[in-house]
């Protein structure tokens, strides 16, 4: 009798376990989440440049993150799945200039790229390939700032948000989630902007849960990363 019920636990330990790993690797769709350089810089925090040097003046990615319907997400799934620079040598480049680090202390953006892989990226079901060079396609597909430039809105001004959020629906299909910070004076800045992807993460679709606050005003600023203002960083 002992040794039936010392199986049974067993056998539903083991259950258990594959539940929640099933669980944890689950997701419907993802964020892709690009960030403003300037409005990054201009905070308390402050920002440090790449040791490769200061980026261009355009959006950068800050990550595709698998995320559910309910709002919530899988993290880490993959302990024993570290980030190998080796299986992304070719697109290194392309991620320097697309995907820079702007934490301090300045670094050459594989720590960045790390902990992007680690927290994000194993639970993608994408290997590391997959899953930077999907990222990096995506910047490419939503061309931000070129969007943003067609509808007259350009870097160094104050703009609706409802004028930047209208411009990128109509230049990408779909609408965004504008998220921002504030700076030293008070100004309501445009930060981060998100878009949904399908669980495949090949097409741009309808976010089917936006993520809580954003801290947006009606009015919000798009500051200039190309003013020396930014350069003592």
């Amino acid at each position: 009798m002992q040794s039936e019920s010392a199986s049974f636990f067993k056998l539903l330990v083991l259950l258990c376990l594959t539940v929640l790993c099933v669980a944890q690797d689950d997701f419907d769709f993802f964020y892709f989440v690009q960030q403003w350089p300037a409005s990054y810089c201009d905070t308390k925090r402050s920002c440090c440049y790449p040791t490769t040097g200061k980026p261009a003046e355009d959006f950068s990615i800050h990550g595709l993150w698998p995320n559910r319907n309910d709002g919530s997400w899988p993290s880490n799934c993959k302990k024993d799945s570290s980030f190998d620079e080796s299986e992304v040598s070719d697109l290194i480049r392309r991620m320097e200039k697309d995907w820079p680090s702007l934490s301090c202390p300045s670094s050459d953006g594989v720590r960045f790229w790390t902990h992007e892989w680690e927290k994000h990226g194993t639970c993608s079901l994408l290997n590391q390939r997959q899953y930077f060079q999907t990222a990096l396609d995506l910047k490419q597909k939503s061309n931000l700032l070129q969007v943003l430039n067609d509808a007259g809105i350009s870097p160094g001004d104050f703009y609706s948000l409802k004028s930047i959020k209208d411009a990128i629906e109509k230049g990408v299909g779909y609408t965004p989630f504008v998220d921002c910070n504030v700076d030293q004076s008070h100004n309501h800045q445009l930060y981060q902007v998100y878009l949904c992807v399908d669980s495949s993460s090949l097409d741009f679709i309808e976010c089917p849960v936006f993520p809580h606050g954003g801290g947006c005003g009606s009015r919000i600023e798009f500051p200039s990363f190309s003013s020396s203002s930014h350069d003592e960083f």
